[in-house]
Parts: structure tokens; sequence; C-alpha cells
């Protein structure tokens, strides 16, 4: 009896040894790991981050090149941020990529962070080769400055530059015949990259007004003398496969206001209330919103609004690389549900609605640069906006701006737990619209994610490009696309 409790206590003893020495162990691996955590890289010293400023300048110079097609910018960002995400998920203890197969996750001892910064960088380096092929030699020296060899195209799945050049190659086969007729061979397009192939035309064309319902297209300046009449921007965009909604009509809107209603002689009547009353910052909320030269458009704009909260908060690689994917996620697919509701409906624009309501009529309105606010006839109005750019070219109702601004806004106010922005940006009033002619700088606040998105769909209402409704309908539309999109995400995240 004796000898068993001597065995007993010396077996207590030597476990409790034991646990004394794992608990030590596994407190200096945290502390080693927090270490780690801290000396990493943070907001835009991470290279997810560097990589979301390379694909931003691609986008500015694919719209200097092929003028404003967020439609299209929308998707080509969205799928960098995806291979982006997909090669990290690889790294992860739980992430399920979207498009990458046949690629186990790394052994923990592996998953270093210089390692995920060879596996992202590979992916978004060949992504964006793919989408932004004209920005190729810029691409390139970004890669080597960033000490990559551009020239390493191992598609080997134990290493990390093999991860990341598979996971680009992964998804753009898979994207290459998903609708938005990438290379212009879909049949019944004219062989131009994402041309249409649905053979829309326009009810009305830009000297004949056949149905005031529905959408007609306007003369802009070429800014040397002549005009053209832009034709309908990607009228198949509706029926591109999304990303992580399930379709493109899943949130289709109901359709606008009948014409000779109450309701939309009234919204008609507020676009001319609110452009004769334009204050500074109301102008410079117009022009930040529309983005003008080199504009990287609505998904641009909420990866750099994405961009400000990394900043912010001090994000690593692994937050931002999570942030980008669910916030371009929920661009491209509010484009796609936003087209499939534009091109059911086809509607006309503020432009052509004010001229036919208030033909021969006198109203209130923007004279042009210089003019301010004048007394003119009703089909003389027209939005502040420069004559390079009159106004969208493709049906109006619902706000594309509203839409993407409503799922985007959702996405990062789910991502951080909090509605607060609170970023504040200066602007020269009247800069983009009417040089020569500006106001005094003015600053705009964004305290919340959701007035920001607010702000982004009202500027359209106030620059004359959408009548209330359509900023109304599309913030709802984004906000329905953001909730779909977000329970896709955790799947993506969490493995469940």
């Amino acid at each position: 009896m004796k000898y068993r409790y001597w065995f007993y206590n010396y077996t207590e003893l030597n476990m409790k040894h034991v646990f004394k020495i794992l608990f030590f162990f596994l407190f200096s691996l945290s502390c080693n790991t927090d270490q780690q955590r801290s000396d990493e890289p943070k907001g835009e010293n991470n290279l997810a981050y560097k990589w979301g400023r390379i694909a931003l300048e691609a986008t500015a110079n694919d719209t200097e090149k092929f003028r404003p097609r967020p439609t299209v910018t929308s998707r080509m960002l969205a799928l960098v941020q995806t291979a982006v995400f997909d090669a990290w998920s690889r790294y992860d203890n739980t992430a399920i990529p979207v498009y990458l197969q046949n690629v186990a996750r790394v052994p923990e001892k592996e998953r270093t962070l210089k390692n995920k910064e060879i596996a992202i960088s590979y992916a978004a380096y060949r992504t964006m080769l793919t989408y932004f092929f004209s920005d190729s030699l810029m691409l390139r020296n970004k890669m080597d400055s960033l000490g990559f060899d551009p020239d390493n195209y191992s598609l080997d799945p134990t290493t990390p530059e093999g991860i990341g050049n598979l996971a680009a190659k992964t998804i753009i086969e898979a994207r290459l015949n998903d609708g938005s007729n990438q290379l212009g061979t879909m049949a019944g397009s004219n062989g131009k990259l994402y041309a249409d192939y649905t053979g829309y035309q326009p009810v009305n064309s830009a000297d004949t007004l056949n149905d005031i319902k529905r959408w007609q297209p306007k003369y802009f300046s070429d800014g040397k003398g002549g005009r053209f009449a832009p034709a309908c921007l990607t009228p198949h965009w509706g029926k591109v496969k999304p990303l992580l909604l399930d379709s493109g009509s899943q949130f289709r809107s109901p359709a606008p206001p009948a014409i000779g209603s109450a309701q939309l002689a009234k919204e008609i009547k507020e676009v001319i209330d609110l452009q004769v009353a334009l204050s500074d910052s109301q102008k410079a909320l117009v022009e930040f919103m529309r983005d003008g030269p080199k504009s990287v458009q609505q998904a641009g704009h909420w990866l750099m609004f994405a961009q400000d909260v990394s900043v912010r908060d001090k994000h690593t690689l692994d937050e931002d690389v999570k942030m980008y994917f669910a916030v371009e996620a929920a661009a491209m697919d509010g484009f796609i549900a936003c087209w499939d509701t534009k091109m059911k409906y086809d509607f006309a624009r503020p432009y052509s609605l004010v001229h036919y309501y208030y033909k021969d009529k006198k109203i209130k309105g923007w004279g042009g640069p210089g003019k301010g606010m004048i007394e003119m006839m009703g089909q003389e109005w027209r939005p502040y906006s420069p004559e390079t750019f009159l106004c969208p070219p493709f049906p109006s109702y619902i706000s594309g701006h509203s839409s993407i601004s409503g799922a985007c806004a959702e996405i990062l106010r789910l991502y951080t737990g909090s509605d607060s922005f609170g970023i504040a940006i200066k602007r020269i009033p009247g800069a983009m619209t009417e040089p020569g002619f500006e106001g005094a700088e003015v600053t705009l606040q964004f305290p919340t994610f959701t007035a920001t998105a607010e702000m982004a769909g009202m500027s359209r209402v106030l620059g004359g490009y959408h009548i209330q409704c359509e900023n109304i309908e599309g913030l709802r539309l984004g906000r329905n696309v953001a909730a779909a999109v977000w329970k896709k995400y955790q799947y993506h995240i969490n493995g469940k």
C-alpha cells in the first residue's frame, strides 16, 4: 500500500512537471508569434496593400487608354484580389480558395510571412498581366522593384512561387468564358474585347427620341472641336457569371416610376431644384465621386477606401488580403446585379426626362463653365458635368454608384465590426467641371461607411445623372448583394 501511494504521488509530480514544461513552451511560442506579428509590416507597408496600390495604378491607366468602363474594371480588380486570396488561403488554417484546386495547405512551419508575400505577389502579377495587359512593362518593373523574378513561371505547388502562379492560372482559365466576352470571341459580338453579344440596340438615337421612358445616347465633345455619341457600355454585363452571388438577377429591382406618374414628376423637379442650389461642398462631392481623369471607377474608389481602413487600423498582410477580397467581390457582383436591372428596364436619364417634361418652359440650371446658374428653356438643361463626359452612356435605373457604394460600404462595416470611417478629403470645387472658375477649397467629411455610401449615391442626384428613386433602389440592391456576398465570404474564410 505504501509503495502504491509512492507510485501515484511520483506520477502526479512528474505529470505536473510535464504540464509546467508544456505551458512554458506554448507560452514562449505564443510570445514569439506575437512578436512576429508585431514586427510585420502594417498598413501601407504590408505587401497586400502595395499590390492594391499597383492594381489601382493599372486601373487608372486602363481608363486613360480605353475610356471609363466601370463594369470591366470591377471584374479585373475582383479577379486579381481573388487570385491573391486563393494563393494566401494555402497558408491559413481554415480558408478555402474560390478557384484554386488540388493544392494542399502548406506545412505549418512554412507558413511564414515571406512565403505569403511571395505567393500573393505572383498571384497578383500573373493575373494583372492578363487583365491589364497594356501595362505589362509597368507591372514587370513593379515586380522587379519588390525583389521578385518576373520570369519565374513555376507551377510547383510545394513552393510559394508555384502556388501564386497556379492561383493566377486557375482563375484566369476559370473565368475565360464567364459571359464577359473577355476575348471578344462570343457569337454575336464584333470581335472587340468585352464587346456586347446580345444585339442590344437603343430605341432612341442621339438625334431622335422615339420613346421617352427609354435610354437615349447623348453627344459628347471629343475635346478637339468634334462630337460623338458613345454606345451603351457593356449591355451584356447582367449575364456575366457572378463571383459569389447565385445570379445577376438575384436582387433585381422593381420597375421605375411610370411616365406621367406624380412620383416621376416630383423626382425630375427635385433634380432641377438641387442643381440650382448647388453649394461649393456639393460641387466638390459630385466631382470627387465622379472621379474624373484617370478614374479608378467605383470598384477602385472603394478599394481606395479599404486601403484607408488598412492605414487607420494598421492591418497586416493577412487582414488586407481578406478585406480586399470581400470588398472587390461585392463590387464585381454589385455591377453584375446593377446591370441586370439597368438592361431590364432600359430607363431614361434625367438629361432626357428634364428636356421632355420642361420643353419650352423657363427653368434655372447650370449654364456651363463660368456662367453659373442661369435662366434657360427646359430643353437646354444639362447635368453638372464637362462637355467631354456629359452623362454615363448606359440606362439610368438604377444608380451604379449607389449600388456599388451600398455593397462595399456594408462589407467594410461588417469586416471592421463598426460603421466608423472618419476620413476627410480636401477638394477644389469646380476644378474638374469648370476649370478657371473654381471655388475655395473645401473639406469633405466621411464619418461612417453608411454615410459615405449615401453621399456617393446622393452625389449622382446632385450632379443630374440620376433621379432619387435610382439612388434609393441602388443602395438597397447593393446592401442585399453585400449580405449574400458576406455569407459566401464567411464560408471561404472559415470553411463553414
